[in-house]
């Protein structure tokens, strides 16, 4: 049979229980197990039953629940409350003023949250109402915290540079510290951004707000708990001290102790904890797992390899393979989730892009770009749903004030294709 049948028949098998709203870790494994029994002769029982064992069996699988145990203790200790009030003071003397907390807060909370739907949340609780409070430009505050969001799958430690590093059999410590000068980048494209528009009209700020030295330094205990964490979880990376799967339980242990100290723990909150821990890591492995096995199933039709030659027999060069890439994971990322995006398209993606002379760890980074421009793109944008769970406004206007940070991610996207430097100096100066 040939590839475009079988790949159209896959793809049909997909769209056909997508659209019938099985859930998106089941559908990857029944069109698996369907494409197998169907094209191959090969046993779909046991190719499952190792794939699922070396899959959850993975040391680096146990890093994705302990990152998100650790969120989950961070976003139920009050530490958002307290990181605005911190920022609030050292944001007041530049043009934009109190909007830049959502950018600074947004940052560093996805150093120790790892998800962008968790940062947005946590911060938009506390950014948003202040802002509105303070009579700032709404649809720049609604805008920029829906961009900085995205931050917590750039800034590590990254629940999708997790899944990707295993999907792809990419070293995780190097993902990490690959993604932290892109982020930085486009955190400070935000700011920039703010900067420009309060500079144009400063009536998009408040300017009758004013903070002394004194009030300055009086906040710097609010945000002493925060650093502590990222230097624990990042540095112990960095200096070589911990794996990511290590660095982890050092996040969890200290966000406990954070909790602790603020005394928000109790039998109720620590069962929230637990309860929301295990539904997001389990939706999380299914999906995985789900996608696992559809590579296999992939893998065993031969499409990978043959669409590469495709690709390659037709002249195109790397950076024309980007652009179209770019054009499909944008579309693709207005109907699909960030996890579904990685797995679904890696097996077909990875190898186009290795062929084409990309190294693995810089399309991590790439497509995790790309990630957060789907989290910012109608109608499947979750950040744009967190954000209206919130201010209770229509999406599409959300999705509106959105369109600054949207071309913001893309010309990080653009520089870091142009300049490939910009995701490799800090991982090979580890690796010294």
């Amino acid at each position: 049979m040939s590839l475009e049948v079988i790949s159209f028949s896959l793809l049909a098998l997909l769209v056909f229980f997508l659209g019938t709203t099985v859930w998106v870790g089941i559908s990857l494994f029944i069109v698996g197990i369907l494409s197998i029994i169907l094209f191959t002769t090969n046993p779909p029982l046991t190719i499952l039953s190792n794939m699922f064992w070396n899959n959850v069996n993975s040391p680096t699988m146990i890093a994705l629940p302990l990152f998100i145990l650790m969120g989950e203790i961070l976003i139920r200790s009050g530490l958002s409350a307290r990181l605005f009030n911190g920022l609030a003071p050292w944001m007041s003397f530049i043009p934009g003023r109190l909007l830049h907390v959502n950018v600074v807060a947004s940052s560093l909370f996805s150093a120790v949250s790892g998800s962008s739907a968790a940062t947005t949340a946590t911060v938009g609780k506390i950014t948003l109402p202040e802002l509105s409070k303070r009579n700032y430009s709404r649809s720049i505050s609604i805008g920029t915290l829906a961009g900085a969001g995205t931050l917590g799958f750039l800034i590590p430690p990254s629940m999708m540079m997790i899944v990707y590093g295993i999907v792809a059999q990419v070293s995780i410590g190097q993902l990490f510290i690959a993604g932290i000068i892109p982020g930085i980048l486009l955190a400070a494209g935000f700011s920039g951004y703010i900067i420009i528009r309060a500079l144009i009209n400063p009536s998009v700020a408040n300017q009758e707000e004013s903070y002394s030295w004194g009030d300055r330094f009086k906040a710097l205990p609010q945000l002493l708990p925060i650093v502590i964490l990222i230097v624990l979880v990042l540095g112990s990376i960095y200096m070589g001290f911990a794996t990511p799967t290590e660095a982890a339980a050092v996040g969890v242990f200290g966000s406990f102790v954070i909790a602790l100290f603020y005394r928000q723990l109790n039998v109720g909150v620590m069962k929230e904890i637990l309860t929301e821990s295990v539904k997001t890591s389990t939706m999380i492995m299914i999906i995985v797992c789900g996608a696992s096995y559809l590579s296999v199933t992939v893998g065993y039709l031969n499409i990978p390899s043959q669409l590469t030659q495709f690709i390659t027999d037709l002249g195109i060069t790397g950076f024309q393979l980007i652009i179209i890439l770019s054009i499909m994971y944008i579309i693709l990322g207005m109907m699909l989730d960030g996890f579904s995006l990685i797995v679904m398209s890696l097996p077909l993606a990875l190898p186009l892009i290795v062929a084409a002379g990309f190294e693995p760890l810089w399309f991590g980074i790439y497509l995790v770009l790309m990630i957060e421009i789907a989290q910012i793109t109608p109608p499947v944008g979750f950040n744009l749903f967190v954000i209206n769970g919130m201010v209770k406004e229509d999406i599409m206007r959300i999705a509106y004030y959105t369109i600054p940070s949207f071309i913001i991610i893309l010309l990080v996207t653009f520089l870091i294709t142009l300049f490939p430097d910009i995701v490799f100096w800090l991982p090979d100066l580890m690796m010294k």
